[in-house]
């Protein structure tokens, strides 16, 4: 049955008056450093738009004016890590998740989950990283070649709901240029903390009007070197999960952490046929990674999936029309959860297809825009495998039909932009499915939530503005309503997840989440001097949370034994926050350095902090970059995160994280090798995610001290 362990308030959360003054100075300081730095900078050449892809090409469609960040060449692959949240991890107003270093999703601006979606050129990834965040996100960072951050107007493109904003992995798996002779790139790499080994391998080539690309990658990490121990000291426990105390030969290691171990691979291969008015291109995949649960209980995952694209563009279609896109994407994913002694505990399967066609406009009346329509369907189901099996999450079909238009103008100085979407969500389970058996609960527990098919009908859109009131320096506004459905796991879960130490249950009466976002942005993008600083509220009616309702589960050692029952509960809540940089000859040749913070606050409007928000950071970076030599150091100072949620276990400690890293290319007949050697954590530091659930932030650190050794080669 389930027994009260105690009952607390969602709401219910002091604050700490020490805490709230080092927050305001952090938000002080950050606003000082860039708005000083904008206004008494020196005004130099034109304006520039800041321009977005995320089709899985080169090519640019659409210019936004929200803040946008866009990782590539160089800097994506210093910043290049096993996981897409350890790559953004200490980028902008983006935190991240960390089990271990086998699963980690970005948190954008205190919000992840269902909220940041992650796209594969253009299209949903298609895994249930979504779900929890032990399990990972489906895709191989080393074939990665762009990773963009959307938000605004432009997130409403590719979904609504994804009130943090969109992340977008290009591979450019289907070329969409015919490559004049073959080229490619071959990498590998080794890393001190876990033994880590990694390789990768792609090709490009063409025959006619087709062309050919081939990736391969493979990384494989022992368990990580940690600094200190593995369990953080803590006071008394709030909710009915406990820290083993310190000394717990069991529980508590030096050394190397249990269970952090990643072994990854992936093999794609994409074929396009390019003519003179546009291209058809199709892709397929294959990714298997399997990785170790760093939590006191322990497990690991295996994960794998199968993946095939299609994309079509055809340039000027229509008269008055640039260009008609069609892009489709069918994902085949499952993962199996195991427990410490290796036994195979659950089993996840996704099956998901996806369809959008986009037209864009020429100029009209100084609009240009496009629109289009997006269907996407997906069969989850996650059941509880051995004795007694049960439905974890019942079969589940979900159908997504969305229309969207998206528009912007240019005027003098002023520039606008609007965006539109409509969706129909229907979350439809199989009700004949028992959520827990007699077996598993020992005749004891029956299922409490009733499933019933739901539908939602979402309307998102969004509007903005920017003013170049002075040559290069702009101030912008932008407003955005976000509206998304509850996922069937928020809907209908109901059993035993591991990987958390929760037992989740769902709440099939949820209704819609709405955020509504207001931003105020300040930009300078000319001269060796530039910055930008935005200052945000966002506004949730409905905001869908996982609740700690102080009890766990007692089945007499079965299944699940002593979990937190965590439930799923909607409130009003509020994520305020800041965020800016000031940079100097950044990502040109000779010195060049970057000054940033950001700090949000996420709050229930009862009172009380949602759970999992980021602290506030400060930041540093110089590069120098001259004959073939690039080094780089970057320093981040997280605070202590206090502001946590009644039921968190507290608090996360703050930490000084330096990195550094030096290169060296040179060209030797067709081929461009660099030899690099990247530095993380070089101060042995505890690190550990206030976005993290307890079971892992209070027992699993982040890597210590490492030394990464490469050799690149371009051709």
């Amino acid at each position: 049955m389930i027994e009260a362990a105690s009952s607390l308030d969602s709401a219910g959360n002091e604050r700490s008056s020490m805490y709230s003054k080092r927050h305001l100075f952090c938000y002080k300081a950050l606003l000082c450093i860039v708005f000083s730095g904008l206004l008494l900078s020196s005004v130099g050449a034109q304006t520039s738009n800041l321009e977005i892809t995320a089709t899985g090409s080169q090519e640019a469609t659409q210019s936004i004016l929200t803040p946008i960040k866009v990782l590539q060449g160089d800097e994506l692959l210093n910043k290049l890590g096993s996981t897409l949240g350890a790559t953004l991890a200490n980028e902008l107003g983006v935190s991240a998740t960390g089990y271990g270093t086998g699963s980690s999703r970005p948190v954008i601006r205190g919000l992840e989950g269902s909220r940041v979606q992650i796209l594969q050129n253009g299209l949903s990834v298609g895994d249930v990283s979504n779900i929890s965040q032990d399990h990972a996100v489906g895709n191989n960072m080393q074939n990665a070649h762009q990773v963009e951050i959307l938000r605004g107007a432009a997130a409403l493109l590719y979904g609504s709901g994804s009130s943090g904003g969109l992340v977008n992995v290009v591979n450019d798996r289907i070329l969409t240029n015919l490559p004049d002779r073959p080229t490619g790139a071959i990498n590998t790499s080794y890393e001190t903390v876990n033994n880590g080994r990694a390789g990768s391998l792609e090709v490009d080539g063409a025959h006619g009007s087709v062309a050919v690309h081939v990736d391969t990658a493979i990384n494989n990490a022992n368990n990580y070197r940690i600094p200190g121990s593995s369990t953080q000291s803590q006071g008394e426990p709030v909710g009915a999960w406990t820290v083993p105390p310190a000394g717990n030969g069991g529980n508590n290691f030096t050394g190397k952490l249990p269970n952090s171990y990643s072994n990854q691979n992936n093999l794609g291969l994409g074929v396009s046929y390019i003519g003179e008015n546009g291209y058809t291109g199709v892709s397929v995949e294959r990714l298997n990674n399997n990785y170790g649960i760093p939590t006191p209980e322990g497990g690991s995952i295996n994960q794998s999936q199968n993946r095939y694209d299609l994309q079509h563009q055809t340039r000027d279609p229509l008269d008055g029309f640039s260009s008609l896109k069609f892009s489709a994407a069918n994902s085949n994913y499952n993962h199996t959860e195991f427990n410490n002694t290796g036994e195979a505990t659950a089993l996840w399967k996704n099956l998901a297809n996806e369809a959008r066609f986009e037209l864009a406009h020429n100029p009209l009346l100084g609009w240009k825009g496009s629109f289009g329509a997006q269907v996407t369907t997906a069969s989850l189901n996650a059941s509880q495998i051995g004795t007694g099996s049960y439905a974890i999450v019942p079969p589940t079909k979900t159908l997504s039909n969305a229309l969207f238009w998206i528009e912007e103008g240019k005027w003098n100085s002023l520039q606008g932009n609007l965006g539109l979407r409509y969706n129909n969500v229907a979350q439809n389970p199989n009700t004949s499915t028992p959520l827990v058996s007699q077996d598993t609960a020992a005749g004891t527990q029956t299922p409490s939530i009733t499933l019933l098919n739901r539908n939602f009908n979402l309307l998102s859109y969004s509007a903005g503005g920017l003013w170049s009131f002075i040559q290069g320096h702009g101030i912008g506004i932008a407003y955005t309503v976000s509206q998304r459905a509850p996922s069937a796991q928020e809907l209908y879960s109901y059993g035993a997840h591991e990987s958390t130490a929760t037992f989740d249950i769902g709440n099939p009466n949820l209704n819609k989440e709405i955020s509504n976002n207001l931003e105020l942005n300040l930009q300078k993008n000319i001269g060796l001097l530039r910055g930008k600083a935005s200052i945000y509220a966002n506004r949730f009616n409905n905001y869908i949370y996982g609740y700690y309702t102080g009890n766990s589960i007692s089945n007499g050692g079965q299944d699940g034994n002593g979990f937190s029952v965590v439930t799923s509960q909607q409130a009003a809540a509020t994520i305020k926050g800041v965020e800016g940089e000031l940079t100097y000859n950044w990502h040109e040749q000779g010195l060049g350095g970057r000054v940033f913070g950001d700090a949000s606050q996420g709050s229930f409007d009862a009172g009380g902090n949602l759970p999992l928000q980021p602290a506030p950071r400060l930041g540093a970076e110089l590069a120098h970059q001259r004959n073939g030599w690039l080094t780089n150091a970057a320093y981040i100072y997280s605070y202590q995160q206090n502001r946590l949620a009644s039921w968190e276990q507290g608090p996360a400690p703050s930490y000084n994280l330096l990195n550094a890293g030096v290169s060296y290319t040179e060209r030797i007949q067709q081929v461009n090798w660099t030899v690099y050697l990247n530095m993380k954590n070089l101060l042995n530091e505890q690190i550990r995610y206030a976005t993290t659930p307890m079971a892992v932030r209070l027992y699993a650190p982040q890597p210590g001290r490492s030394l990464m050794l490469g050799l690149r080669g371009t051709f």
